[in-house]
């Protein structure tokens, strides 16, 4: 009978003890409780996506011009003024293009100054017509920059002239005179008077 007690008082513990409750979880870093929704890593994951659908934005095609290289006489205003004196439409071009970081003097003399020395101020020109091209996401036709002006330098300055005035701009008075014309709201500027210069 000894054994026998033996046996239950040696083996009664392994059988009516509970075993050790496990250690509670490590705190995991992406968990949340869930009365908040969604949790923190699903919630990560989201705000991480966000900023590259924001940076990242899918190139557009390149608009068309709003009138043709050789629709000249659909201004006749500029069309004279380019072919009595470029310098003057070169210099209202160069002004607006560089918001006003150039005055339309100083870009009509350097071109006057290049035409003179060079004979080629195609070589100044092309340049901004590139650049307003970028502004406004305009495509390269009908060839490229420097071959238009190369070749047709009056008609590349009306044809950008043109662009600019059908884009709201009023060419004669500048830059800043558009600027202040619009803050005044009496003409409606493209939206690009604070950004890019483009709708």
């Amino acid at each position: 009978m000894y054994p026998c007690n033996d046996i239950h008082e040696s083996s009664s513990p392994s059988v009516l003890s509970a075993p050790p409750p496990p250690p509670p979880p490590p705190p995991h870093f992406g968990k949340q409780p869930t009365s908040t929704g969604a949790p923190v890593s699903l919630t990560n994951r989201l705000n991480r996506r966000t900023p590259q659908t924001t940076i990242y934005i899918q190139p557009q095609c390149p608009v068309p011009w709003s009138t043709g290289i050789c629709d000249c006489c659909d201004d006749a205003g500029s069309c004279c003024l380019t072919f009595w004196c470029p310098c003057a439409t070169f210099g209202r071009i160069a002004e607006i293009v560089d918001r006003g970081s150039t005055s339309c003097g100083v870009s009509g003399a350097l071109y006057t100054l290049i035409l003179c020395v060079t004979g080629c101020s195609c070589l100044y020109s092309c340049f901004y017509r590139s650049k307003l091209r970028g502004q406004f996401f305009l495509e390269e036709s009908p060839c490229t920059d420097f071959c238009i002006h190369c070749c047709c330098e009056e008609c590349a300055l009306c044809q950008e002239y043109r662009e600019l005035k059908n884009r709201g701009f009023d060419m004669s008075i500048g830059w800043h005179g558009n600027v202040e014309r619009h803050h005044r709201g009496v003409a409606l500027l493209p939206t690009t008077v604070q950004g890019a210069m483009s709708r």
